[in-house]
């Protein structure tokens, strides 16, 4: 038998989790003076009141090496081989410790999924039902590779004061944002973020101009599956990208998750995203 675990970066509702048996190593969160498991003992929700009061954004920790080699330990006395799917190495050690932590352990694979947020939770399916099926260890680390390759993940964000206080984008630029009532796209592109675009007005335009400029017209796109993300508190943006996504009606799963503490420490609420992958 083969294991598939991940980071909490991952966003993959409980769900899904539990139906494919996937084992999720929490990241940190540091919100004041306390150290928080993300998604265990921490909520978005505890997050946005910290900062609507006033209080400092919350930073993120990686998962150590002790953690990781623990984790990986424990899981290889019960199963043939443990495949592990990191947080892209570009934002985060994870993937370092991970593999530091697994060099005295065989049959321990790790990944970097050169990803985030429910790119990661699609691999992590992807690997689950590759399991099922009989696949090897290392026939499931190569369509994994394969996979990643392929994966295109995109989210406009509403506001940009969580990443102001992170220290990942400027007050001029925020403030300029803000007046001019712009949101901008950000795309992960070989294991990097940049901003590709920057759309004006409403979530409500902003996120209908997003969906269609993704969606329509292409040819190029895996219609198996498509994961839709986001950090709202309300129903109104999730439920207006379900109906886009549902108009469109090509796709032949489609994925509905929340965005973790970890995603949302840098984003903030009302963000929204979405994963396609090429063909």
């Amino acid at each position: 038998m083969i294991k598939i675990t991940t980071d909490s970066t991952c966003d993959l509702p409980a769900k899904l989790l539990e139906e494919y048996d996937i084992t999720v190593a929490p990241l940190g969160i540091v919100m004041g003076d306390g150290l928080y498991r993300d998604g265990v003992d921490i909520s978005i929700a505890d997050i946005a009141a910290h900062v609507d009061a006033g209080g400092e954004i919350t930073t993120t920790s990686a998962v150590s090496i002790g953690e990781y080699h623990d984790l990986f330990s424990d899981l290889r006395q019960r199963y043939d081989a443990v495949i592990h799917i990191n947080l892209g190495a570009e934002f985060s050690c994870c993937h370092q410790n991970a593999k530091l932590a697994a060099m005295d352990l065989s049959g321990v694979y790790v990944v970097d999924s050169a990803n985030l947020t429910v790119s990661i939770g699609a691999l992590a399916v992807a690997a689950a039902r590759a399991a099922r099926a009989g696949k090897s260890a290392q026939e499931i680390v190569d369509m994994l590779e394969d996979l990643k390759s392929r994966a295109e993940v995109s989210f406009v964000l509403d506001r940009l004061d969580y990443m102001k206080k992170g220290g990942r984008c400027s007050a001029v630029m925020a403030l300029g944002a803000n007046l001019l009532k712009l949101h901008p796209c950000i795309e992960v592109a070989n294991g990097r973020m940049s901003v590709t675009k920057k759309y004006r007005g409403s979530m409500q335009k902003v996120v209908s101009d997003f969906y269609h400029d993704r969606l329509d017209g292409r040819e190029d796109i895996d219609l198996s599956q498509v994961w839709l993300v986001d950090t709202a508190f309300t129903p109104e943006l999730p439920g207006l990208t379900r109906e886009i996504v549902k108009a469109d009606g090509r796709f032949a799963e489609v994925f509905e998750s929340k965005a973790g503490c970890t995603i949302f420490s840098h984003c903030g609420p009302e963000t929204v995203g979405l994963v396609l992958f090429r063909k």
